[in-house]
């Protein structure tokens, strides 16, 4: 069996001590396994402060850019390759697995095209140049230099190829080297990915550790950054582990969809609605942290919506994503399915059934009893704004919940604040008036706010599509963190400095 190495102080590693088998969730076969232990951490980190450090700030942003987009071309070449490898370690059908590669590549190279931009300084602006003296002569600028430490990326297992490199892109073209933790369950993905960069960047740049954390958080210190994307109890741990140290967090969130009282649900809009709804249900398995879980329509409207979208579901074939004809696969671990139903019974004491039951499945193509499988269930809560377990817990899984309104904007937009901060959630209207009523109420809410409308349907990619040009992140429950968003994106691994002085060479270091 495959023995997963880490690569580690310019070098692989296979560690040591007891193993851990990953598997194939939709068969339970083992595909790979990794070692409990036994690198030498402090090493990693002592070669990324000296080594990637020196290494990566002798280049400007466009070098950077150049790195980074020889990564997506790298990606691009291996995609058959990769995908194939999602399909195996994490239940993903092509589609799934197209959509996880397919992102990381396209967020690096949205990053490529960045630091070709940001050219040959290595310094980047923030804001006007100010005068701060009689005359334009004596000027003030604010800018962001690279921090001089290591950046520790702890990714997720539902995006092992796009969570990795989103994170990747930003911390490169900023100038600081990466210790990227894969989760392991689904190391598969992430583990090729290392195989694939090393050979393309400078030493130092990228090490990655696969298998269990062990003592890794210890050798964090003042200068270095963490990014962490997972559940909220070990955001918890992360904050009380480390509270002097700079922290990007994205958590729990339990996204919401409106529909406003104008759409009629056979207009663009309306179908542009129930498609987001039904594909962020089944894309991942409802594995995604931008899924919609909380869907808010108008009483009038709640029968038609909810037979909409079981007729959507009804006709889904799951099982075996190696199956062809199957669009939906098995959560990526047993101990995801565990939680999901729980998370479904926690739901089934507050709501009623309207697809899916409790996610009873006889999957296609898996021998009987494997598989970590589930049907999808969409449930309605007859009050929605006062439903506690819809609106304080996260069902990571194929599950949403339906409720009614009178279609009021602002009572909208207090139900999105109801979950106490989300990633993304999304208001369907042709309406301006109520579409403005709502964004000014939601906007506090949400890390991002997506409006769907007929002027836009055919372009959409869906709420739960991350652009690199948006930010990604939300307040409270959400983690309070945000990544990408462009030039945003690399904020988190730099420090901001005001610069005071001859206003003519303050232009020249930040390439004016």
């Amino acid at each position: 069996m495959q023995l997963l190495a880490s690569f580690l102080s310019g070098a692989w590693s296979n560690g040591s001590g007891s193993k851990q088998v990953l598997v194939n969730p939709a068969t339970e076969a083992a595909v790979a396994e990794v070692s409990a232990g036994g690198h030498d951490l402090a090493a990693a980190f002592t070669y990324a402060r000296t080594t990637g450090t020196s290494e990566l700030a002798a280049l400007t942003f466009a070098q950077r850019g150049e790195l980074v987009g020889a990564l997506a071309k790298a990606i691009s070449n291996a995609r058959e390759d990769l995908i194939a490898l999602a399909i195996a370690n994490g239940g993903n059908t092509r589609g799934d697995a197209k959509f996880d590669i397919d992102g990381a590549a396209v967020t690096l190279s949205h990053y490529a095209e960045l630091g070709a931009k940001l050219g040959s300084a290595k310094l980047l602006g923030d804001g006007e140049p100010i005068q701060v003296g009689r005359t334009a002569r004596m000027g003030g600028q604010h800018v962001w230099a690279s921090r001089r430490g290591v950046a520790v990326h702890i990714n997720a297992f539902n995006f092992p190829a796009w969570g990795t490199c989103e994170k990747l892109a930003c911390s490169l073209v900023a100038g600081v080297p990466v210790i990227s933790k894969p989760a392991t369950a689904t190391a598969l993905v992430a583990h090729r990915l290392a195989q694939l960069f090393e050979p393309l960047l400078p030493k130092g740049a990228l090490q990655m550790l696969i298998g269990p954390a062990g003592n890794l958080l210890d050798h964090v210190g003042h200068s270095d950054v963490v990014a962490f994307t997972g559940g909220s109890e070990t955001a918890k741990m992360l904050r009380a582990k480390l509270p002097g140290t700079r922290l990007n967090i994205e958590a729990d969130s339990l996204n919401a969809a409106v529909l406003a009282p104008d759409v009629d649900l056979t207009s663009e809009v309306g179908n542009l609605f129930l498609g987001d709804v039904v594909r962020d249900m089944t894309q991942k398995t409802g594995q995604k942290c931008t899924a919609i879980r909380r869907v808010l329509v108008p009483d009038d409207k709640l029968a038609d919506v909810c037979d909409a979208i079981k007729d959507r579901l009804s006709a889904l074939k799951i099982g075996n994503p190696e199956l062809e004809e199957v669009r939906m696969g098995p959560v990526a671990t047993a101990q995801q399915l565990k939680d999901v139903r729980a998370g479904i019974a926690r739901l089934a004491e507050a709501t009623e059934s309207v697809h899916g039951g409790l996610g009873e499945v006889s999957p296609l193509g898996v021998p009987e009893g494997k598989g970590y499988f589930l049907g999808p269930v969409v449930r309605r809560a007859k009050d929605p704004m006062n439903c506690a377990p819809l609106n304080e817990h996260e069902v990571f899984g194929p599950v949403s919940t339906v409720g009614g309104y009178t279609g009021d904007a602002a009572f909208a937009a207090a139900f999105i604040a109801k979950g106490e901060g989300c990633l993304v959630s999304s208001a369907y209207s042709d309406d301006r008036d109520w579409t403005a009523s709502f964004v000014v109420a939601a906007a506090p809410w949400a890390g991002r706010l997506y409006l769907g409308s007929s002027k836009m349907a055919a372009q959409s990619p869906g709420p739960g599509t991350v652009l690199p040009s948006l930010v990604h992140g939300g307040p409270g429950r959400a983690g309070g963190g945000e990544e990408l968003g462009g030039s945003r994106g690399l904020q988190f691994y730099m420090q901001r400095c005001a610069l005071e002085g001859d206003a003519s060479v303050l232009k020249s270091l930040i390439g004016g």
